[in-house]
């Protein structure tokens, strides 16, 4: 049973739960808001992994708690993990009522912590807010239920769709509001993930650069035939580096692995890495949400493997010709029945360019 204030105090614990938003990985963003005679007493978010709970932090923030409602963005845990259950937090404070979000995604747990609130005595509603709660995490639900990462493509271009001159030209296409957003795009993403050609052409850091703090992202290169540099940028940089490849080369890998690289050989599609096993592994290495920047080949194959969950076109306001490179290289598109389908979901300015939003046609 649902009260009239219940989406208002969720709002609130859905904001608290984005100030995790760089943070948590591989967690997902929670936050919890304790309310007794309707007004605010206690407030958490889950900051990082390994840290306390939002339950956990809202929790702490009170003297007593007892009597109160909780509102919890995602169901409270019922297992031991890195920290005890928070369920078992909750039931021992004298919360009275607890109102979630959405349920847990991962099917082992889906349910049981509300169970058990339930169990022990406690008013438990479910599904305020759902959708906004699930917006939040959706590279958490996306590991869990497809086993996965929630994909995102980021590419930028002219007004008449080139990302780069012939020769291969492409700093700066767009503004610089709209590489400065790009670096928000990049904090927020577990892993980025790129293509071996985009490493041998640019030699990127793949790093978020930004002035919040921000768990920084993965590099993930995919590199069929092994033929990432030991003296690239990234094996120089802090974090890890991640080269995914279906060459069995043993002294190439050597090389690559005492310049502090982690190399991975994975089964192979047509000569190349198999994309779907490339997810599945990365979604193994706990990874929710990638961002990848790459070239037409790459982007390509994503696409036509149905890999992309979102894409982020950044329209800068110039004209490149038609001899410029496009942005996604699909041979299998002959006819006009053979396009792909995209729907809008957003678009808006930034700096002097377009930022343009499309996802998957359902």
């Amino acid at each position: 049973m649902t009260h009239p204030d219940d989406a208002r105090f969720m709002a609130r614990a859905l904001q608290l739960a984005n100030n995790g938003r760089y943070t948590t990985d591989p967690n997902p963003r929670v936050g919890c808001v304790l309310v007794r005679d309707g007004q605010i007493i206690g407030e958490g978010w889950h900051q990082q992994a390994g840290c306390g709970h939002a339950e956990v932090e809202a929790l702490a923030s009170v003297a007593d708690a007892h009597g109160a409602t909780a509102y919890v963005t995602l169901e409270p845990c019922s297992h031991y993990g890195k920290t005890p259950p928070c369920c078992d937090a909750l039931i021992a404070a004298g919360i009275s009522r607890v109102v979630a979000a959405m349920q847990d995604p991962n099917p082992l747990v889906a349910g049981r912590g509300l169970a058990k609130l339930q169990a022990a005595g406690m008013a438990v509603s479910c599904g305020v807010l759902a959708e906004q709660a699930q917006q939040l995490n959706r590279g958490f639900i996306k590991r869990m239920t497809d086993h996965r990462p929630f994909v995102r493509s980021k590419v930028a271009m002219s007004l008449d769709g080139r990302t780069a001159l012939a020769s291969g030209e492409s700093k700066w296409i767009t503004s610089a509001e709209a590489r400065a957003d790009v670096q928000r795009l990049r904090a927020e993403s577990s892993a980025i993930v790129t293509g071996i050609n985009t490493v041998l052409a640019d030699n990127p850091a793949l790093t978020a650069r930004v002035d919040f703090p921000a768990v920084q992202p993965i590099r993930v290169i995919l590199d069929s035939q092994l033929h990432m540099p030991p003296s690239a940028q990234m094996a120089q940089l802090p974090g890890r580096t991640l080269v995914l490849t279906c060459a069995d080369k043993p002294s190439q890998q050597h090389a690559l692995e005492q310049a502090g690289l982690e190399v991975y050989q994975l089964p192979s599609h047509q000569g190349r890495l198999d994309l779907p096993a490339v997810m599945a592994f990365l979604a193994q290495q706990q990874i929710n949400e990638v961002l990848v920047e790459a070239g037409a080949v790459l982007n390509g194959a994503l696409l036509s493997a149905n890999l992309i969950d979102e894409l982020v076109v950044y329209i800068a306001p110039s004209l490149l010709g038609d001899q410029g490179r496009g942005l996604f290289h699909l041979p299998e598109i002959v006819v006009m029945a053979d396009k792909k389908v995209l729907r809008w979901a957003d678009v808006r300015q930034v700096g002097g360019d377009l930022r343009v939003v499309l996802v998957p046609q359902a």
